[in-house]
């Protein structure tokens, strides 16, 4: 009887789970917005006498806050798309540059995001598999690059810039460089290898039929077929 209801229970759970975790990431964006709309709409009541009467009107607006930062965040892309847009941007740029502390913080993550959305960019375009945290343990981790700059001249040989993710939080993780030799590059997609993370290995993903890639690296003493190295 307790084994059945067990089964039942845990049957009714798996079918419930993924709208549950989907539901509260829905939940969680809405708040992001509608704390960035409360955000941008108190500072207004404090700097326009009066604000405070529209205020109130708008904020029992079911939904206005998520609506009105889509749109603002599609009238910026609009913006900054063209010419005059991108002139702007630099000019923004320079007087946020010159604003001491502010500055370090608005570079470093402009770098960041640069580099992350940047359609030329290797961040995050490759699943590799890696020997982490000791020899003969393997995981999943993500291409970022490769190092640069004085971490680079420390280093014998060519390497490669990895984030280790962490189970079942891929948000959070590890940056590692490892030797590209150790280094195995998957066939899989990013997609697929962050559901195998994040299922902690539960979801396998399927075995990809993909044509040889350059083989200019792969880990040494690997269990798996012939793998290929990190694009140049």
């Amino acid at each position: 009887m307790m084994s059945k209801f067990r089964q039942y229970f845990l049957t009714g759970l798996l079918t419930w789970l993924p709208m549950m975790v989907t539901v509260w990431v829905l939940v969680w964006l809405v708040g992001v917005f509608n704390g960035v709309f409360l955000g941008i709409l108190g500072a207004a009541e404090a700097v326009l006498p009066g604000m405070g009467v529209v205020g109130d009107k708008l904020r029992q607006i079911p939904g206005l806050g998520v609506i009105l930062v889509v749109v603002i965040l599609l009238g910026t892309g609009l913006f900054v798309a063209n010419i005059f847009g991108q002139w702007w941007l630099r000019q923004w740029s320079k007087v946020v540059n010159h604003i001491p502390v502010v500055r370090n913080i608005y570079s470093s993550v402009k770098q960041v995001s640069d580099t992350l959305f940047s359609g030329s960019s290797q961040a995050f375009s490759k699943a590799v598999l890696v020997q982490y945290p000791r020899q003969g343990a393997w995981t999943i981790a993500f291409l970022t690059g490769k190092p640069g700059g004085e971490v680079a001249g420390h280093l014998a040989g060519e390497h490669l810039s990895l984030y280790v993710p962490t189970t079942p939080n891929p948000t959070s993780g590890f940056f590692i460089m490892v030797p590209r030799a150790d280094v195995i590059e998957l066939r899989m997609g990013v997609d697929a290898a962050l559901k195998y993370v994040i299922s902690m290995g539960v979801v396998a993903p399927v075995a990809v039929d993909a044509p040889p890639l350059l083989p200019d690296g792969g880990a040494q003493g690997a269990a798996p077929p012939p793998q290929t190295g990190m694009p140049d």
